[in-house]
C-alpha cells in the first residue's frame, strides 16, 4: 500500500525546506477524493435503502405471481373457446356496481385471466379496482386493487412505494431522489479515482478491471469495491437517470428539457366521434352501439396483437382507445382510436414514428420498472442491487480500517476548492451550478459540502498559524534565558 505521506531528503537543522505547492491536478484529485469519502459517508446510507428495496422491487413480480395466482390464472379447459369479451366485462360490472368502467385488458397468453378495471371512489391516485374474470366461463375469480399503468397489484404496489418514498408520501421522495442524483456524483467520481490509481499503480488491464488475488486488509477491500463499481457502473446510472424521471424537482427539469427538445411521447392525433351515440360509455348511462368485441377486431384489423387494454371514452363525442401493452423486447406499443358509433378505426399511433429519443426513454423506464426483458431483466436488477450494496459495505469498512485510531493519515486536505487556480476554479464552479440548477437536491447538498469544507479549511488554517506563532515565541523566549 502506497503512503499518503511524500518522503523529503534528510536536511540538517539549519537547511530550510520549503513547502511544496500542490499541482493543480492534484489539488482537483484531492477535493474528488475528499468529496468521495464524505459522499460515501453520509449519502450511502440513501443509496442503501434504495439498493435494498430495489433487490426487493426486482423479486416483487414473480411474488405478484405466487401470491395472485387465483386471480391472475385459471385452468385451460381442452377444446373450450373464450366467451364474448362483452359478457366477461357484463359480470365484472354486475359483481361490482359500485365501480365506473374505464378499461379492458385482455391477454393472449393461455390460462390469463382478463381484467376489467373499474374507477371506485375512495381508492388512492393511479389506483383502480382490477374484476378478473375466466375469459372461458365468463366467471369472475376475484379483485384486486391494481396501480398505474403496469397494473401493478398489492403485493408489488407496497414493495413499489416502499422503495419509491418509504411509503412516507411526498417528503419520503426527497431520499430517493438524493440517492439518485448523488449516485452519479458518487459513481464518475470513484471511476476518476479508480483510474488513475491503477494507472499509477500499472497498466495491467487486469488490475483494473478484477480484483487483486491473495490481497486481504485495506489493499484488498479497495479492490474489490473499485472493481465491482466499475462494471456495476453503467447500469446504476442507467437506473439513477431513468429514476430520476419519477422524482419531484429533478423530475420537473427532465419534463421541461423533453418538451424543448421535442422528446415528450407522442399522444394519440384528437379523432371526433359521433355525438351522442358516444354518450355514456364511461359514466354508465348509456349503450355503445359498438361493442368491444367489435372494437377488438378492428384494432386487431390495424395489426395491433395482445396483450391489449381498451379504454372507454372518457366524455361524449370521445372514443375507444385500444392500446398494445407489451412490453418485452421487441416492444408492440401501437394505438388506435375506435369510434364508438361505427367501429372504424378514426386515428393511429404507431411506435415506430416516436422519436428516437422517447423510444430510449420508454425503453430506459421500462428496464428500470424491470419488464423490458422479464425475468433476465429482473434478474439484471437484482444484481445491480446487490452490486452497490456490496460497494457501499466495502465502503464503510474501508473507512473503519482507515480510522484515525489506528494512526491512518488522512489522504485528503480540506479546502482544495480555495486552493484552485481561477483557470481551474472558474470552470469547476459553472459546472456546479448547472449540475445544482437541473439536479436542486445535489446542487444544495453539494453546495453545502464546499462551504464547510473551505470554512474548516479556514479554521484549521488559524489554527495551525495561532500553533506555530506560540512554539516561534517559545522558542525564543526559552533561548533569551538561555542566553
Amino acid at each position: 500500500m502506497t503512503s499518503n505521506v511524500d518522503l523529503q531528503p534528510e536536511t540538517g537543522p539549519s537547511t530550510p525546506v520549503a513547502p511544496r505547492t500542490p499541482s493543480t491536478r492534484a489539488t482537483l484529485r484531492s477535493l474528488l477524493l475528499r468529496l468521495h469519502f464524505y459522499a460515501g459517508i453520509l449519502v450511502a446510507p440513501f443509496l442503501l435503502v434504495a439498493a435494498t428495496t430495489g433487490l426487493l422491487y426486482a423479486a416483487s413480480f414473480q411474488l405478484e405471481k405466487v401470491v395472485h395466482s387465483h386471480e391472475l390464472t385459471v385452468p385451460v379447459p381442452e377444446g373450450r373457446q373464450k366467451v364474448p369479451l362483452a359478457q366477461q366485462i357484463a359480470a365484472a360490472t354486475a359483481a361490482h356496481p359500485e365501480g365506473t368502467l374505464g378499461a379492458v385488458r385482455t391477454f393472449d397468453e393461455p390460462g390469463q385471466t382478463t381484467r376489467v378495471l373499474l374507477d371506485v371512489p375512495g381508492l388512492a391516485e393511479s389506483t383502480r379496482l382490477a374484476v378478473f374474470v375466466d375469459p372461458y366461463t365468463g366467471q369472475v375469480r376475484g379483485a384486486l386493487e391494481s396501480y398505474g399503468s403496469s397494473g401493478a397489484l398489492p403485493v408489488r404496489t407496497w414493495i413499489s412505494q416502499l422503495h419509491r418514498h418509504l411509503h412516507l408520501g411526498e417528503p419520503g421522495r426527497v431520499y430517493s431522489e438524493m440517492a439518485a442524483s448523488w449516485l452519479w456524483l458518487v459513481g464518475l467520481g470513484g471511476l476518476v479515482l479508480w483510474l488513475t490509481r491503477r494507472r499509477r499503480a500499472g497498466r495491467r488491464l487486469r488490475r483494473v478491471v478484477a480484483p487483486e488475488r491473495g490481497v486481504r486488509g485495506l489493499r484488498g477491500t479497495l479492490s474489490w469495491h473499485g472493481s465491482v463499481g466499475l462494471w456495476a457502473l453503467i447500469g446504476l446510472l442507467a437506473l439513477s437517470a431513468t429514476g430520476l424521471t419519477w422524482s419531484k424537482y429533478a423530475g420537473a427539469n427532465v419534463d421541461v428539457l423533453q418538451t424543448s427538445f421535442g422528446w415528450s411521447t407522442p399522444s394519440m392525433p384528437s379523432s371526433g366521434g359521433h355525438g351522442d351515440h358516444a354518450a355514456g360509455g364511461h359514466e354508465g348511462g348509456g349503450v355503445h352501439p359498438v361493442d368491444a368485441d367489435q372494437v377488438v377486431r378492428a384494432a386487431a384489423g390495424r395489426g395491433l396483437s395482445g396483450p391489449l387494454e381498451v379504454v372507454w371514452p372518457s366524455e361524449p363525442g370521445g372514443s375507444y382507445v385500444v392500446k398494445e401493452m407489451d412490453r418485452l423486447w421487441p416492444q408492440r406499443n401501437d394505438q388506435v382510436a375506435v369510434d364508438p358509433a361505427t367501429g372504424q378505426v378514426t386515428a393511429e399511433l404507431r411506435f415506430d414514428d416516436f422519436p428516437v429519443a422517447a423510444k430510449l426513454i420508454r425503453w430506459g423506464i421500462d428496464g428500470h420498472m424491470g419488464v423490458l426483458f422479464g425475468l433476465a431483466n429482473q434478474i439484471l436488477l437484482a444484481v445491480l442491487a446487490v452490486a452497490l450494496i456490496s460497494v457501499i459495505v466495502w465502503g464503510y469498512r474501508m473507512w473503519w480500517l482507515r480510522r484515525p485510531t489506528r494512526g491512518f493519515g488522512a489522504p485528503y486536505r480540506r479546502g482544495g476548492l480555495r486552493r484552485l487556480p481561477p483557470v481551474a476554479a472558474l470552470p469547476l464552479a459553472a459546472v456546479v451550478i448547472a449540475v445544482g440548477v437541473f439536479l436542486p437536491l445535489l446542487g444544495v447538498s453539494l453546495l453545502a459540502f464546499l462551504v464547510i469544507d473551505v470554512v474548516l479549511a479556514r479554521i484549521e488554517g488559524a489554527r495551525a498559524g495561532r500553533s506555530g506563532a506560540d512554539e516561534s515565541g517559545a522558542d525564543r523566549s526559552g533561548a533569551g534565558v538561555s542566553g
